[in-house]
């Protein structure tokens, strides 16, 4: 068996922050409602629409916010093809040199 989709939505309730721990390379996409997203290594804060994408790092922790006072859905998803996988592995080693291509800001 194997896995078909790897999307993962969950609902950010208002007034709560949601901790997370990225365990590989994956996507964050704002579906309904905004959030702001804190990083583990980066001085910036985000604040992001729905449509809005935020590529993450394997091995950063987040913290997730519903902005508005108003639930927010996020998804997670892996990225599925080589290409994504190799511009993920580009913007980590960039990030350990300093450098942040867009500050992080990918749009739908």
């Amino acid at each position: 068996m194997r896995e078909i989709s790897s999307d993962i939505t969950f609902e950010v309730e208002a007034n709560q922050v949601a901790s997370v721990r990225v365990s590989r390379s994956t996507r964050l996409t704002v579906h309904c409602g905004a959030v702001w997203v804190t990083r583990s290594d980066d001085t910036a804060d985000y604040w992001l629409e729905p449509g809005h994408t935020l590529r993450l790092r394997r091995g950063e922790r987040l913290w997730i916010g519903a902005e508005r006072g108003a639930a927010a859905w996020v998804a997670f998803a892996t990225p599925a093809r080589m290409g994504e996988r190799a511009l993920d592995w580009a913007a980590r080693q960039a990030a350990r040199l300093g450098l942040h291509a867009g500050d992080g800001w990918r749009t739908v």
